[in-house]
């Protein structure tokens, strides 16, 4: 069973970095000598390499995988290779079953003899608590309102909640701060001296002297039941995080482990001792991909993939095609960054990329920012890559930098990156990979657009915009047309308001609206909007007073950075003032127009606008008279606002004029991309990031007086009063030694199913059905519909979640002919849940099988998919296919994938489900070998046993993954 210790078989790559740190790495580029140069490989392969190397154990990983690999470009897409990922990302739900099984196997280790202390995940493990919220408040006027878990609230949801003294942090000095601590400099900075006189007095914070921004009580009303409801997991993942190492615990109230915590989880570059590796991740949540645009290589995996990874095994993937996707030119100066990102998506997904790498080179690659790169990487599922790479160059360590990496370990990592070839140069001398294939986009081709002006499907260039209206105003009424008579689209109307006399016309701005939702809440597209306010601002532009402007963030981390960077109070110059944190304009909720404005459109029947940067712009849906609605970019809702019409040519009219009379063109005021990420990176990012890296160490008083039971004990307490965790029942046969693998005599088929059976049918997943077998067990148990929770919820409780499997109401088990999750117990003849049916199978000692037919086990990747059929005694699956992801689950959990020969299924062999099976194991397995079936009838036929590999085959042997590595502890 002992393997030679990994790297071993490439020792002689190992090498000391050339600088003072004195750091060992592997010397990848010279495997091979002369025959390689890695040059030609992409970037990304480069990664997969590496690990190889570091890795290779003659058993886990062979030398031939590494060969493979090399071997790229003849091998990609026609072989598995194993990788070892750096690290794992765990999120709640799929978080707890891993480290319930971790606890188990503490308890399993200690029944054979072991020492259960040597049970930890091998890799450095991080686990977000939050990722999952059950809203029970959206309102505050509901103090005295029923808990909906149960009961009444926590009595710490009625009274205050608990809030952390605010701390005042030191200044960076008079010569970075424009805020109170330092009253001789003008609260504007730069600004000082513009025609502003309204906010020329208005104090600016300085980043770090900004106070915590209050919780919505909504929020901390949510919070409190989240906490009373999951008390039980909470005190588990604290013991977690307490005893085992190699597990980082990001605490509740911190949010989720996407954009905002990538620099906060990320490591770049590994240092594991002396030695140095680039750093990998997978993990279960499928904003994974984000850090490739870190030059991180990581994507999703599912539940038994990921405890694989922390038990110390790798994951297998098929030698991936990758497509080279070549930047060029430059971005039309109006382009932001959402039309860029939207742009190369577009590109992407008419390519077709699907189930391959991305990776992206050339020069307009520097022009994006970490945001640009980390947004682009995350819109994988829009385009089906795998993942898509952003190789570390000059841009992305500026960005580390400015979020708090340090300077000599910023260096270090820069040189151990070009030593290995891993590192993107900007002038691009070193030549660029071979790629599987090339797509080229001219980021010149991507242009500025809006949608409008009544469906968001309906794209309008900038450019185009006032030859567009005016074309809608003549069609027919329709979707885009308001049939305007051509004498009458000159109209003007005269308005008083306020003391003054305007003119409305056809095309007049009358909402204006900034939203950060969606893909609005990059901060790049704000950031770009606020300077635009306060170009405007000082040029001496403003906005018509009877024109609706709103300014509704995302959140509180918006006002934040508006704020931090110095133009909110621009933008609060120009009417868009921070009206509150949710849909606000664009889900309609507009607020009235005035009684003026509304009689100047009804007399001259005009046909006025709404320009918001929402994603919804239904005819009609702002109000009855703004019959034009437009979605635009935070920038250019500012910059429509101050023109007060969309009947304008930016290119060509002026915004309007400044003090002097002097024209100002959009061109004069618009923020270079340049300028946009140096505010960004210089001043939002290194106060939001050095803020949420305290909030990540800290946590929260509620957590930190969260009680934990014999907190220390090396073997987690278990209550068996418990609904929410318990310690399941994997290890109960475990033995010293693993036996041969036993023969599946006369077993029943608890199911007969059909083709495309999905995770969706196997595994639970959502509410608990108040019929169901989990449902009975809960009132059981005591406890009431409401306290029910979810599958979610309860995935440490095996009890729960066995009763779960195959609970789909839409099973379609050709037993019974119809959808539900029932079956037949053939010993006595009853009709009975499939648990129920299962548990009499067991409490009768006879084994059970699934027939199904073709892709079973698609869908998403759930481990509960495997675990639940495994606890309910179920020793093979019987399929024509899987979906390889289920397959490999199968095997790692102890559970024989056995496959039809091709051209046969059950119904061309004739087989009712209603037999019983039989099948005999060789004592020695091989990968792919055929067996015979045997059946009560007499009948006899072959089957594949649908084993890859010998690492497959010596997990199936020790019962899965689990026994596997708890012997190895033993």
């Amino acid at each position: 069973m002992d393997a030679p210790s990994a790297g071993y078989t490439f020792e002689y790559l190992i090498e000391t970095l050339n600088d003072s740190s004195r750091k060992k790495f592997f010397n990848v580029p010279k495997l091979g000598g002369a025959k390689y140069e890695s040059d030609v490989l992409p970037y990304s392969v480069r990664v997969l390499l590496e690990a190889a190397v570091r890795n290779c154990d003659g058993f886990l990983l062979k030398r031939e995988d590494v060969l493979n690999i090399l071997d790229w470009r003849a091998k990609q897409s026609n072989v598995e290779v194993p990788f070892f990922p750096a690290r794992v990302l765990l999120q709640d739900f799929t978080g707890i079953p891993a480290m319930v099984d971790l606890a188990a196997m503490r308890e399993a280790v200690k029944t054979l003899g072991g020492d259960p202390k040597k049970v930890h995940p091998a890799c450095p493990t991080d686990l977000t608590v939050d990722h999952s919220l059950q809203i029970d408040f959206s309102k505050c006027a509901i103090q005295n309102a029923p808990n909906p878990g149960g009961g009444d609230l926590p009595k710490a949801a009625k009274l205050s909640p608990l809030k952390a003294p605010p701390r005042r942090l030191p200044c960076r000095g008079p010569a970075a701060c424009r805020g109170p601590c330092d009253p001789g400099e003008p609260s504007l900075g730069r600004g000082a001296g513009s025609p502003s006189t309204q906010i020329e007095n208005t104090p600016l914070l300085c980043p770090f002297h900004l106070q915590p921004v209050p919780e919505p009580e909504t929020v901390l009303k949510n919070q409190e039941v989240e906490f009373g409801r999951n008390r039980e997991r909470l005190q588990f993942f604290k013991w977690c995080s307490r005893v085992f190492r190699n597990v980082a615990l990001i605490p509740p109230g911190t949010g989720m482990a996407h954009q905002v915590s990538l620099e906060s989880l990320s490591r770049v570059v590994f240092e594991e001792g002396a030695l140095l590796f680039p750093d990998s991740v997978v993990g279960t949540d499928s904003h994974i991909t984000m850090v490739n645009g870190l030059g991180i290589l990581g994507w999703g995996v599912g539940g038994i993939e990921t405890e694989a990874v922390m038990l110390g095994l790798p994951v297998s993937l098929t030698l991936p095609e990758v497509v080279g996707c070549e930047l060029t030119g430059s971005s039309n100066p109006f382009v932001t960054s959402i039309d860029v990102v939207l742009g190369i998506t577009k590109h992407l997904r008419q390519a077709g990329v699907a189930g391959k790498f991305v990776e992206f080179f050339g020069s307009g690659v520097s022009q994006l920012s970490i945001v640009d790169r980390t947004t682009i990487a995350n819109m994988c599922p829009e385009y089906g890559a795998t993942l898509s790479f952003f190789p570390v160059d000059n841009v992305t360590l500026k960005h580390l930098e400015h979020t708090g990496f340090d300077k000599a370990k910023l260096k270090s990592m820069e040189t151990y990156l070009k030593a290995v070839k891993l590192f993107r140069s900007d002038q691009g001398d070193a030549g660029e990979p071979e790629y599987s294939q090339v797509i080229r986009i001219n980021l010149s081709s991507i242009v500025a657009t809006v949608s409008g002006p009544k469906r968001p499907q309906d794209r309008v260039a900038v450019t185009e915009m006032k030859s567009d209206f005016r074309a809608c105003l003549s069609e027919k009424v329709g979707c885009r047309g308001f049939q305007i008579a051509a004498e009458k689209q000159s109209d003007a109307v005269s308005l008083h308001y306020e003391g003054s006399d305007y003119r409305l016309s056809h095309g007049a701005v009358v909402v204006a609206a900034v939203t950060s939702c969606t893909n609005n809440c990059n901060p790049s597209v704000m950031l770009a909007a606020g300077l635009l306010a306060k170009k405007a601002v000082e040029a001496g532009l403003r906005v018509q007073p009877y024109i609706r402007t709103s300014l509704a963030p995302g959140s509180g981390m918006v006002t934040h950075y508006l704020s931090s960077s110095g133009v909110l109070p621009y933008l609060r110059t120009l009417g868009f003032e921070v009206v509150g944190y949710g849909c606000s304009t664009c889900v309609g909720n507009t607020g009235p127009l005035s009684d003026a404005v509304l009689s100047a459109v009804k007399q001259g029947d005009l046909v006025t606008c709404g320009v918001l940067s929402g994603n919804k712009n239904f005819e009609g849906r702002l109000c009855d008279c703004v019959r034009a609605t437009y979605l635009a970019s935070p920038p250019l809702v500012v910059a429509y606002a101050i023109a007060g019409t969309v009947n304008i040519d930016f290119q060509t009219e002026p915004l309007g004029t400044d003090p002097a009379g002097k024209d100002i063109y959009l061109q004069d005021i618009w923020p270079s991309r340049e300028e946009v990420q140096q505010v960004e990176e210089e001043q939002v990012l290194c106060s939001v990031f050095k803020a949420l890296k305290e909030k990540m160490e800290n946590g929260t008083l509620r957590w930190f007086s969260l009680d934990v039971d014999a907190p220390d004990s090396v073997l987690f307490p278990w209550d068996s009063k418990s609904t929410y965790i318990r310690c399941p029942s994997f290890f109960d046969k475990l033995t010293k030694e693993p036996a041969a693998p036993q023969p599946i005599e006369h077993a029943h088929v608890l199911l007969h199913l059909g083709d495309a059976v999905t995770t969706d049918h196997i595994s639970p997943a959502g509410s608990i059905s108040r019929s169901s077998a989990a449902a009975k067990y809960l009132t059981n148990r005591g406890l009431t519909p409401r306290e029910f929770n979810s599958y979610g919820a309860r995935r440490g409780n095996d009890a729960v979640m066995t009763r779960g499997t195959f609970a789909n109401i839409k099973l379609l088990n050709k037993f019974i002919g119809k959808p539900a999750p029932k079956t037949i117990h053939f010993p006595s003849g009853q009709t009975l849940d499939v648990f129920e049916a299962a548990e009499l199978y067991q409490k009768e000692g006879i084994p059970l099988i699934i027939l199904a037919g073709k892709k079973y086990g698609s869908g998403s990747s759930r481990d509960w998919a495997a675990k639940g059929p495994y606890l309910l005694g179920v020793r093979a699956v019987l399929a024509e296919s899987y979906e390889k992801i289920h397959k490999d689950h199968l095997i790692g959990i102890g559970i024989a994938p056995l496959q039809f020969l091709p051209g046969e299924n059950a119904e061309t062999l004739g087989l009712t489900g209603r037999e019983t099976f039989s099948l005999a194991f060789p004592e020695e397995l091989s990968p792919g070998v055929t067996l015979t079936m045997k059946t009560s009838t007499g009948k006899a036929f072959r089957v594949i046993a649908s084993f890859e590999n010998d690492v497959e085959i010596t997990l199936y042997k020790h019962g899965g993954l689990l026994n596997f590595v708890a012997r190895k502890f033993s």
